[in-house]
């Protein structure tokens, strides 16, 4: 049987208080190359603080659609996801 990989959206709060959204299929492995600043070049600039959300999702090409609508979403919007106010499946 092949083994199924788990992909994740994620949602990380700088120092500065923006978000910065990704995708990772390692969620653990991807934190710790933003906390030691080795992550994407906007926590390197913005630093990290926190990881406040992820969600699953069972395949990539889902994940990276998922993540480009998060990514285009302004502070707000992304606040009330992270608060669970809006749906994930919007």
């Amino acid at each position: 049987m092949k083994k199924q990989w788990k992909w994740y959206v994620y949602i990380v709060e700088c120092l500065d208080g923006t978000y910065y959204t990704g995708c990772t299929w390692n969620i653990l492995n991807r934190m710790e190359q933003h906390i030691s600043r080795l992550g994407s070049k906007y926590t390197q600039k913005h630093g990290f603080k926190q990881l406040v959300y992820f969600e699953e999702h069972n395949n990539l090409e889902n994940a990276r659609l998922r993540e480009k609508q998060v990514k285009n979403w302004n502070q707000e919007k992304k606040r009330k996801l992270i608060d669970g106010e809006w749906k994930k499946d919007w």
